[in-house]
């Protein structure tokens, strides 16, 4: 069970993965064999993709991989360093959990007005459902990475003691 928390997002992507890929090379093998094409495969691959995003956010978040500018921060004292590292996580943070709130209205928006996706006719905010969840996830994976920073333990992002 502890293996499956501690990877649930890459277990995620990769069912996600797995998925879109037969469900793209059937609409290949359909549409090349009966000059049709399946319709909503088109819907569950662009909604698939939006997972995927979010989802592979909090691997790179976990990683510390995500987009930064470290010109700045490597020219100053140790210091500053420690509090532009407090800055960022916080500014991040309050982004990421900013993110989690607007998409939960968002999907309980669309609960409400009963809209209904185009090709399969299902309720949209089934699409919708788990990107509150994802943005959290990312929130919670970034904030264990900056842990790691903090105390020194994230390989070569180390911010020295002031």
């Amino acid at each position: 069970m502890a293996f499956i928390l501690r990877e649930a997002e890459k277990i995620i992507c990769a069912v996600l993965f797995l998925a879109m890929t037969f469900l793209g090379f059937a609409n290949v093998v359909v549409r090349y064999g009966t000059h049709y094409s399946l319709a909503a495969t088109e819907e569950l691959l662009t909604n698939g993709f939006l997972l995927l995003t979010v989802f592979g956010a909090a691997i790179a978040a976990r990683r510390g991989e995500h987009l930064a500018v470290g010109l700045v921060h490597d020219l100053l004292p140790p210091a500053a360093q420690r509090a532009v590292l407090v800055l960022s996580v916080l500014a991040s943070a309050l982004l990421l959990a900013m993110s989690a709130w607007f998409s939960w209205q968002a999907m309980t928006n669309l609960m409400g007005n009963g809209m209904r996706s185009y090709g399969l006719q299902i309720p949209a905010w089934y699409y919708q459902a788990a990107v509150p969840f994802g943005f959290a996830l990312v929130l919670i994976r970034y904030l264990q990475h900056a842990h790691e920073v903090w105390q020194g333990r994230a390989g070569d992002e180390v911010i020295p003691d002031a």
